[in-house]
């Protein structure tokens, strides 16, 4: 009966008052009120929520500033709770991101590789390390904890290639919460690796810190497969599922890849055709073609961005440092970085359209490379602020050099 009243009430409440009880309850939870008081309201109120009313409480509204990463764990488990059993499944939904290949198949496929690491070893040797601390214990929970940082390239396909398109359609949430949590996991297999690998006998570190990743990871492929996924099926185009799937493959895939590529129904989308139109400059002329195979030649990497801080071109050399999308052209490039990096980004532009600074640069290790980043504000002839030139180089050669070269190889 609870249930007949509830979906009537569903129906016949005011939409404007549906969305204000929401945002309402979602605020008693940041503030601390008991889950399970905010639950017994929201069940009462409103039942059965959908993909389109979660997408437009816009979560990013009510989680302001810096937070730790215990109140942000609270608060998205306090999410979690409120929303699993109401979520309404809905029909219009597509099929094809049930065939191989198809970008929300590839995720979900990985997210059963996950499942499988973190119940059949994780788990497993995190209790055999509980009970004797051993060498062998202690590496056996090691190599699991690397296994498992391969998830890194899952959560970076979908913050690269899944985000930008839901702000396209003026979905924002998840791009600053949910890549906050991608952040604290990637942290937490981070420092469960530092522990392991530098043992001195803090068990109960190590132990904590592997069940806040079990926790948080299996928390994350809920919200994934629940909310997001089908979020991003309601709105994106096909087109635009066959960019997210051609553009995956520079990213990489978390313990296993796709079997074949997906390719839908009607014909394959054409690639974009480069015109083969001239540009004629103060030095030269050359054709798109010529130009676009020059930059990608540079042994740089090279990113612009607009006065207005939008992502305009980045380079395709055929080794990139950092891992970029066609899906990033047109976003802004706070929403190219982690959250909690992002105040670094304004810092500089600030500088950039002020005029205080020309330039700034960073250097820093990525792997095996010594990465050179240089930033160049670019300013026309009245000396107007346009853009930010991002200037990207392993200098690791450069700094290997000695004595001189004067003949060729």
């Amino acid at each position: 009966m609870s249930e007949m009243i509830n979906n009537r009430e569903l129906k016949a409440m005011d939409p404007a008052k549906r969305k204000a009880t929401l945002k309402q309850l979602f605020k008693d939870l940041h503030d601390g009120k008991n889950v399970n008081e905010v639950k017994a309201h929201f069940d009462a109120f409103i039942g059965k929520i959908t993909i389109e009313e979660i997408a437009g409480l816009q979560h990013v509204e009510l989680i302001d500033g810096d937070i730790s990463v215990t109140e942000m764990q609270r608060i998205y488990a306090a999410h979690s709770d409120l929303f699993k059993g109401a979520i309404e499944e809905n029909d219009s939904v597509y099929g094809p991101e049930n065939q191989p290949g198809h970008p929300v198949h590839t995720f979900e496929m990985e997210n059963r590789e996950i499942e499988q690491l973190l119940q059949n070893r994780l788990r497993v040797h995190l209790e055999q390390f509980a009970i004797e601390d051993s060498a062998e214990n202690i590496n056996l929970l090691l190599e699991d904890c690397n296994l498992l940082y391969d998830i890194d390239k899952h959560y970076s396909r979908k913050e690269n290639l899944i985000f930008p398109y839901l702000e396209k359609y003026g979905i924002y949430g998840p791009t600053t919460n949910m890549w906050r949590i991608d952040d604290f996991i990637r942290d937490g297999i981070k420092l469960a690796k530092k522990k392991l690998s530098n043992y001195d006998g803090d068990k109960n570190g190590v132990i904590e810190e592997v069940q806040f990743v079990l926790r948080e990871v299996s928390e994350m492929i809920y919200r994934e497969e629940n909310i997001l996924f089908p979020m991003a099926l309601q709105n994106f185009t096909e087109d635009e599922w066959v960019k997210i799937a051609h553009e995956s493959d520079e990213i990489g895939y978390c313990l296993t890849s796709p079997t074949e590529e997906w390719k839908p129904a009607r014909k394959h989308l054409d690639a974009d055709a480069i015109s083969e139109g001239y540009i004629k400059m103060e030095t030269g002329i050359l054709s798109l073609k010529q130009l676009e195979l020059l930059l990608n030649h540079l042994p740089v990497d090279i990113t612009f961005i607009d006065q207005d801080d939008v992502v305009r071109y980045f380079s395709h050399g055929k080794e990139r440092i950092f891992a970029r999308t066609k899906a990033v052209i047109g976003r802004t490039v706070q929403n190219c970085h982690p959250p909690r990096s992002v105040h670094v980004v304004e810092d500089l532009l600030r500088d950039f359209k002020s005029g205080k600074k020309d330039t700034e640069d960073f250097w820093i290790k990525v792997r095996d490379k010594f990465v050179y980043i240089r930033y160049f504000a670019v300013r026309d002839e009245n000396n107007q602020y346009i853009g930010t030139l991002e200037f990207t180089q392993n200098i690791n050669p450069i700094q290997a050099l000695e004595g001189e070269k004067r003949i060729l190889s």
